[in-house]
């Protein structure tokens, strides 16, 4: 069985203009999240005026150790 797709060259390139569109758009959206500062994200939740200093204490915890701190 073969792995080929054949499509109209239209169609393709139609397809790829997409994807380097979301690609784009995912990086920027990526970037982002990974640029909040994590105490900014757990003054966020703190102003809310929701969540207990213990839920607070290892949401910024978690946060740190999270991939999306690291840069």
């Amino acid at each position: 069985m073969s792995n080929i797709v054949a499509v109209p060259k239209t169609e393709y390139e139609t397809l790829r203009k997409k994807a380097r569109t979301y690609e784009e758009l995912a990086s920027l959206f990526f970037q982002k999240v990974k640029g909040d500062a994590t105490g900014e994200i757990v003054n966020d939740f703190k102003k809310a005026g929701l969540y207990s200093k213990g839920f607070l204490r290892d949401l910024e915890s978690g946060l740190r150790f999270s991939s999306k701190s690291k840069k």
